[in-house]
């Protein structure tokens, strides 16, 4: 019943992923940007909570007409207004060629028989009539578990049953099994036999070196071909352009994919955070750690580390726990801080961020990592010991970090400062700055946000005077955006969060200059110069316009929607 995924807990649901709109929405919409090379919109992820919102508003200004209001039965307002959503922003152009899909992909989560998922599971049985046979579709992802060796598909047949019951009969049956070992011809017969599909029709899915190889998987038990027949994609007419971008996008990912299995070389990197208990709280961080690892032909080992587990209460309370988490730290070959909310675990990341900046360990600090890089260096170089957040105490004596002005206080569910916005590099920095190096030596770059935390403008010249170099600001040149240690091989903080926008060919430039400093002065070295000559913005024009430069434009029919490129 969520609006979107911006109040939940990250322990609870995984990573809150941010889109260029400003769109808080669950994790897997980075898993689709990401595979796709596509940029989507908070539209793109449609809940309960939103429908629901939606069809009450019609109610409360009377566009029903006085009829009741109901879910799927006589008058299906909110199934209808599940298609009607589907249905629009199936037609919204979602990479750099900005045509209208051919196909959009919809997932409906959850589990069939789910109560939650009802109105949506009633609302496809009605869609495939909608928009017809050849315009619909079904895939069937089920578990086929492994039993000492014993492929058992009952649980595949019960599932597909109760699909079956509700109205809806898969075209594709995409059999997942958690061990190594592919989907036998016998289990894929009787899939085929009791689910009432073709054998073409069952696929494997089964656990292969990394999820990167999953596409060419699937590409090789014929998914492709089968689509382009069940969806008629045979009479698109594809220009030559357009299909010899696909055959190099095909080449580079294969080449992708080879080469990650022949790397020896690792790279450790420490991510010191607050939600290490569940990795899918740092799902976009450690996707991006994983493509700038491919393109330094490193592997990476990454250690979790809980920042509690760093700070002096914890040698008394779990002494093993507490020895552990700072030998993971001090033996990394980077170490990074990424984005949270609160208070604890923030003395311990300060201490993490310490250690990194006096050592010279390659550091990185995304979001709350860059505002206690700055708390740290207050409270440790300039001489101010009391130098605090004011997320962590509004009271604070030495308030290095503040609530942003703007925010609000009352309402948290899409508040804070969201969004693709842009940040310009100061003048003269790009004789020296590594970062700016990474973006090839942009004046200006384009990264998403998500914070209600910023430098406070009145110590910024104290902590400047003391060598703190902000390299990167806002417009305005007020916010502080992107700080850099001259002397240190590679000491980084974003505001921004950079991780949302890496790709498998196309990784994030800070994360890259990380893990290349994380590997060796000459891996970095050979990654800045080849950033400087390659690097491409991952967002197209369009969509890199401030909204100063926006009131100056004349608005265009899709107003504000922005997509993203879509190949390198």
């Amino acid at each position: 019943m969520n609006i979107d995924a911006g109040t939940m807990r990250p322990q609870e649901h995984g990573e809150v992923y941010v889109l260029n709109d400003g769109g808080e929405v669950d994790l897997d919409l980075g898993n689709y940007e990401r595979y796709l090379d596509v940029t989507l919109s908070r539209d793109n992820n449609i809940t309960t909570g939103k429908i629901y919102s939606q069809v009450i508003e019609k109610e409360r200004r009377g566009d029903y007409l006085g009829k009741t209001v109901q879910v799927s039965l006589i008058v299906p307002h909110v199934t209808n207004a599940i298609q009607d959503w589907v249905e629009r922003v199936a037609k919204i152009p979602v990479d750099d060629t900005d045509e209208e899909p051919d196909v959009c992909i919809v997932e409906l989560g959850g589990t069939v028989g789910d109560i939650e998922s009802a109105p949506f599971v009633e609302a496809m049985r009605q869609f495939q009539f909608r928009v017809g046979h050849e315009n619909f579709a079904l895939i069937h992802v089920s578990l086929v578990p492994d039993m000492h060796g014993e492929q058992k598909t009952k649980p595949t047949q019960t599932t597909v049953h109760a699909l079956r019951g509700l109205g809806l009969l898969p075209d594709l049956i995409a059999c997942r099994l958690i061990v190594q070992k592919p989907l036998e011809p016998a289990t894929k017969e009787k899939i085929s036999m009791f689910c009432h599909v073709s054998a073409e029709q069952v696929i494997g899915v089964h656990d292969v070196a990394s999820v990167y190889h999953v596409p060419l998987l699937l590409q090789s038990q014929g998914i492709v071909q089968f689509m382009q027949k069940r969806l008629n994609l045979t009479s698109l007419k594809l220009t030559k352009e357009m299909t010899d971008r696909g055959h190099n996008l095909e080449r580079r990912w294969r080449e992708m994919t080879s080469r990650q299995e022949r790397v020896f070389d690792e790279v450790t990197i420490a991510l010191v955070g607050k939600y290490t208990d569940l990795m899918d709280s740092y799902m976009s961080v450690t996707k991006a750690l994983e493509h700038s690892a491919f393109r330094c032909h490193r592997r990476l080992t990454l250690k979790w580390v809980n920042s509690s587990d760093l700070e002096p209460e914890a040698q008394v309370s779990n002494p093993a726990r507490y020895h552990d988490a700072w030998k993971a730290v001090v033996s990394a070959g980077g170490i990074l801080v990424p984005g949270g909310f609160g208070t604890r675990g923030t003395e311990g990341m300060m201490l993490a961020i310490k250690w990194a900046r006096e050592q010279k360990v390659p550091f990185f600090g995304i979001c709350l990592g860059f505002q206690l890089a700055v708390v740290e260096w207050a409270r440790n170089v300039c001489g101010i010991p009391d130098a605090l957040s004011s997320e962590s105490d509004e009271h604070a004596a030495s308030p290095v970090v503040i609530f942003m002005p703007e925010i609000s206080r009352t309402h948290m569910g899409g508040t804070m400062r969201l969004g693709l916005r842009p940040t310009v590099f100061e003048p003269g920095t790009e004789r020296w700055s590594r970062v700016r190096r990474l973006y090839g030596g942009a004046e200006k770059i384009w990264e998403r946000h998500r914070h209600r935390y910023e430098v406070n403008p009145a110590y910024i010249a104290r902590l400047a005077e003391s060598g703190l170099a902000f390299v990167g600001k806002d417009e305005k040149g007020e916010r502080m955006q992107v700080l850099e240690l001259p002397d240190h091989p590679y000491f980084v903080g974003l505001q921004a969060h950079p991780e949302f926008c890496t790709r498998p060919l196309n990784p994030s430039p800070p994360f890259l200059g990380f893990v290349a400093a994380a590997s060796g002065l000459k891996v970095l070295e050979e990654q800045l110069e080849l950033q400087l000559k390659t690097f491409k913005p991952p967002h197209p024009v369009h969509a890199m316009v401030s909204e100063a430069e926006l009131r100056n434009t004349e608005p265009t029919a899709r107003g504000k929607e922005v997509v993203m490129s879509s190949d390198q």
